[in-house]
């Protein structure tokens, strides 16, 4: 089921008349939250979006691709654990991923800089000690 996201339900103000009714178009559609979540088995799904294109959502992440600044080095660590995130407190508690959070992966601490609801993928920096 999608949400709608279209603006026509707001009342407008100062005394003028109501639009006339719009049908709802699927380019105002949107879809629920993805919460992409620490698991131990990856899960990803393909969503057709606008123009064709596909979005990968990712529902279940194990693995995060991490940068050390030091080095310039890139690697797959496994993610342990969800220490905070911004976004919302109780996001940690659950163990939802979301872009800002802060991750303990296997060489440290590091913050997650991609959208894994939106791209399908964990991209982190490690953070220096």
């Amino acid at each position: 089921m999608g949400l709608w996201q279209g603006k026509d339900n707001k009342k407008p103000s100062g005394g003028i008349r109501r639009p006339a009714f719009k049908i709802k178009k699927k380019a105002k559609l949107g879809r629920e939250p993805t919460m992409t979540r620490l698991g131990t088995k990856d899960k990803v799904i393909l969503d057709r979006v606008r123009g064709g294109n596909v979005k990968r959502r990712a529902k279940i992440i194990s693995y995060a691709v991490v940068i050390d600044k030091k080095t310039g080095k890139a690697r797959k660590e496994k993610i342990i654990n969800i220490l905070e995130t911004p976004a919302n407190r109780e996001y940690a508690r659950r163990n939802i991923i979301t872009k800002g959070a802060i991750i303990l992966v296997e060489s440290g601490k590091a913050i997650v800089t991609s959208r894994p609801g939106q791209d399908g993928i964990v991209n982190a920096v490690l953070l220096q000690e």
